[in-house]
């Protein structure tokens, strides 16, 4: 009687956890579009989503587009994940299935100490000595640009990346891989046609994560992306993703003004791209795992 009480317990703690975290975040979902919808009496949500023009100061006539905004969010997301999820994913491959045993011991705690790094001091690393380095060898205007707010980002990706995909690696069947080599395929052909189509799954979703943090992450782009609401045009093009500009804006912004209900609108596009990004990992996960249970 005792046990089964415990058991109900734990159980009931398990539970108030779970709908304590969904409240949270339930709440902040309404705080956000409390304060985020109001900006739609002032400006149309085309104007808004396809604006050129981001001059939310200008008194006399101020302009609310984030267009700007969203094509830097993008474009250093995609370059970052360019970037890192080959070297995430060949990194978790090295640790997972060729690394000896004291090389992974040393390397992975490496790896995943990386990911702990504050990113303020990614974004210092990246102000003070990248962008001196990409403006002197490269010979451009300035080093604070899209290239380098990418680069760092995928600095801070690829730990994400590298952990969970070699976790989803080193979880694959140690029978397949023997069924493999058994069979006559060598090591490589191995890896890359039972390992990596096995851990699939995990693999993407570690991917997801890493695009993730990239199109959320905002001190290291708020330090080292230039700052300028345009759409670049090169990959030295100065940019302000939307992370950068709620952080950058916020404290200036008068409470529940136009400015202040705007930037909590363009939080509210952030939430939702990010939120469709976690529910394309989800949904990628668990289509490839019932394939793969399928093929078991």
């Amino acid at each position: 009687m005792r046990r089964n009480t415990r058991e109900h317990l734990i159980k009931q703690a398990f539970l108030a956890t779970a709908i304590t975290s969904l409240a949270v975040l339930a709440l902040i979902m309404i705080f956000l579009f409390m304060e985020g919808l109001p900006a739609f009496s002032f400006v149309s949500v085309k104007d808004f989503l396809l604006g050129l023009d981001w001059y939310p100061t200008d008194e006399a006539n101020p302009a609310y587009g984030i267009l700007p905004l969203i094509a830097a969010s993008g474009a250093v997301t995609l370059l970052s994940s360019a970037l890192a999820i080959p070297l995430g994913v060949m990194t978790a491959l090295y640790l997972a299935e060729i690394a000896s045993p004291c090389v992974r011991a040393v390397v992975k705690p490496v790896v995943e100490l990386l990911a702990s790094l504050p990113s303020v001091v990614i974004g210092f690393f990246g102000m003070v000595v990248m962008a001196p380095f990409l403006q002197d060898f490269l010979d451009i205007p300035v080093g604070l640009n899209l290239f380098n707010a990418a680069l760092m980002l995928a600095f801070m990706s690829v730990p994400t990346i590298a952990s969970v995909s070699e976790d989803a690696i080193f979880a694959v069947p140690r029978e397949l891989k023997e069924a493999s080599l058994a069979l006559g395929a060598t090591h490589l052909e191995t890896l890359m046609r039972v390992t990596l189509p096995a851990a699939l799954s995990g693999i993407g979703t570690a991917v997801i994560l890493g695009m993730s943090r990239a199109i959320g992450e905002t001190m290291v782009v708020l330090m080292v992306a230039g700052g300028a609401a345009v759409i670049p045009d090169s990959l030295w093009s100065p940019v302000r993703p939307m992370p950068a500009s709620i952080a950058a804006e916020m404290a200036e912004a008068p409470f529940r003004g136009p400015h202040y209900h705007a930037l909590f609108a363009t939080a509210m596009v952030l939430f939702l791209v990010t939120l469709g990004f976690n529910i394309l990992a989800d949904y990628i996960s668990h289509k490839h795992r019932q394939v793969g249970a399928a093929t078991l």
